[in-house]
């Protein structure tokens, strides 16, 4: 059964007032976020920030509940409620950033991709978004030990040349965030994927370094506060944990050493920084429409 946008959107930005330059992130839980690690990311960001819902998607049509279960829970007053999976959109104004952000920090839908994708198209519309940036995790080959790299990549020529990012060249099976990716191609929208890898050999472990590398590295990029700092109790407990479970293997233990000399390596030959990516998107944003700044048209 085939849905329509304006069956499945709900939208409640007409009274808010116009944003700054705004940028959708969007992270979410499933196939292309290993270990929920961008998906924890944005968690971490929103949390000491007031944020205002101005969209949410309905999860009928796009869930299958035995797999993505509701939950029951207690409210206040003691009464039961549900708990329903939430792909809501949220606007965080930083006056002290130089833009301000719409966050969709969801779960990727089991059905119905398409009207998904389309759905987040019509938000960016909505509020005169000049560029979306994906967040994702993969497991790689990286040392615990060491803070992961953040990859780029966009299908926009523009952005892949200011940013030297790399251009998409996977073909195969896809997930949702191929889907969207297309869907914001289709619709003149630029857009950057950023993934971060965690250690694979810790697939079952949380990975709060990882998601404090997205974060900073969104810090650099947009020009925004996103509060990383806040993750360094989390980071500093699972780095004891981590080393706890390589500790007395001394071939875990020669591994982890391998893919520490590796990293340090790329690391040296790194020459963009993060002032660079944001001086050059800065650029890039400026040159974009002027009136797809207005948001609410």
């Amino acid at each position: 059964m085939s849905f329509h946008v304006d069956e499945v959107l709900d939208t409640y930005w007409d009274d808010i007032a116009p944003l700054r330059n705004p940028v959708l992130l969007v992270a979410l839980r499933g196939l292309f976020d290993i270990g929920g690690v961008a998906t924890s990311a944005l968690d971490w960001m929103l949390k000491e920030r007031d944020a205002i819902t101005v969209a949410g998607i309905d999860p009928d049509p796009f869930f299958d509940f035995t797999q993505e279960r509701p939950e029951v829970y207690l409210d206040e007053n003691g009464e039961r409620c549900i708990r329903w999976p939430e792909n809501e959109f949220l606007v965080i104004r930083y006056p002290e950033g130089a833009r301000d952000l719409i966050v969709l920090n969801g779960s990727e839908p089991h059905f119905a991709w398409s009207t998904f994708a389309d759905c987040i198209v019509y938000v960016c519309q909505g509020l005169g978004c000049n560029l979306v940036v994906s967040l994702g995790a993969a497991a790689e080959q990286v040392p615990h030990t060491r803070v992961p790299f953040v990859v780029g990549s966009t299908t926009n020529d523009n952005l892949a040349q200011r940013l030297a990012l790399s251009k998409p060249q996977y073909q195969g099976p896809t997930g949702m965030a191929g889907v969207l990716l297309e869907a914001l191609d289709r619709s003149s929208i630029p857009s950057v994927s950023l993934r971060v890898g965690v250690p694979h050999y810790l697939m079952a472990a949380q990975h709060p370094k990882s998601a404090a590398a997205l974060l900073q590295h969104l810090q650099h990029v947009l020009g925004i506060p996103t509060d990383h700092t806040n993750l360094i109790e989390e980071i500093n407990r699972w780095q004891e944990l981590h080393n706890e479970a390589v500790e007395g293997d001394a071939q875990a233990t020669n591994y982890v050493s391998i893919l520490e000399t590796r990293h340090d390596q790329i690391m040296q030959d790194t020459i963009a920084t993060g002032e660079d990516l944001a001086a050059e998107l800065e650029e890039f944003l400026r040159n974009q429409d002027p009136g797809s700044a207005d948001s609410g048209n």
